[in-house]
């Protein structure tokens, strides 16, 4: 990787909260961070002072990707049941089950501005160590409807929508890549192609975008959260101390220029919930938040 052309962020991140199993998929709302502790089964929120509060816990579920209706209920992904669940004042009802079209764990997604979701999948049993295998991108409409958005990813997972609502985003986790859509009136995807490829073999996780175009990927493989412009040019690198590693991101704050990152020391489903190293960082950076989520 050649990082001469490359801005390396030296600031030290704050550390805005602590003591997490496993923080994934952060969503800033109405000045508030939401985010999963996927292994600790809990959605809380944050605010910049550090305050948290438990949205939801779900004992041992594992939710996973977060996202809005219009009318401000929370969607939220259960990973191995593979459904979509819907919390509003009325509690936690059933949006929409996604067996049909997930064999294995669902992950992240992104929520359009009509309700529209986009979930992203492993395809293959990655716990008890199958070989990877391709899965499509799922699509869920407003009523609960599913279908295919997009064939065929090795690991469809953090995913955002430009703000004109024209445009898909999406990190391809095995492939070590991000996708870009063309998205129409409908919400049907076209026009695949490649924004990015990763350096050296490294994997993208969770990611966000901002006003200038630009993608942010959070990077567990070791390089913590790199900026890329369409194309693949990177342009910004946020490293983290060793043994952190970086695992979704998002740009909030009350001006959106502050960069949320999701850490933990260890992955594992089993020795994650243990450690509770996971951690929510913050960064001040030069860019605003855009787009979905």
């Amino acid at each position: 990787m050649a990082e001469a052309m490359v801005e390396i962020m030296s600031a030290r991140p704050d550390v805005v909260a602590a003591g997490f199993a496993y923080a994934e998929d952060p969503r800033w709302r109405d000045g508030w961070l939401y985010f999963s502790d996927m292994y600790g089964g809990k959605v809380h929120r944050v605010n910049p002072g550090g305050r948290v509060e438990t949205v939801l816990d779900l004992g041992s579920g594992t939710p996973s990707g977060l996202g809005f209706m219009p009318n401000g209920d929370l969607l939220f992904v259960s990973m191995f049941e593979r459904k979509l669940f819907r919390l509003s004042r009325s509690g936690i009802a059933e949006h929409a089950d996604l067996s049909a079209l997930a064999p294995h764990s669902i992950n992240d997604m992104a929520v359009d501005r009509v309700g529209r979701a986009y979930v992203g999948q492993s395809g293959f049993d990655y716990w008890a160590g199958e070989e990877p295998r391709p899965a499509p991108l799922i699509a869920v409409e407003p009523d609960g409807t599913i279908g295919v958005a997009a064939p065929d990813f090795l690991v469809a997972n953090g995913c955002v929508i430009t703000e004109d609502g024209r445009t898909l985003i999406l990190a391809e986790t095995l492939g070590h890549r991000i996708n870009a859509f063309d998205v129409d009136s409908d919400g049907k995807l076209s026009n695949r192609r490649v924004f990015a490829t990763l350096p050296d073999g490294h994997m993208p996780d969770g990611i966000c975008l901002d006003t200038a175009g630009g993608v942010w990927v959070a990077c567990p493989s070791g390089l913590g959260v790199i900026r890329f412009e369409d194309g693949g040019r990177m342009t910004h690198r946020v490293p983290l101390p060793d043994p952190q590693r970086a695992y979704a991101c998002v740009l909030g704050g009350a001006d959106r220029c502050t960069l949320f990152i999701c850490t933990s020391e260890s992955a594992d489903r089993v020795e994650a919930p243990k450690l509770r190293l996971s951690r929510i960082l913050a960064l001040p950076v030069e860019f605003v938040g855009a787009g979905l989520p």
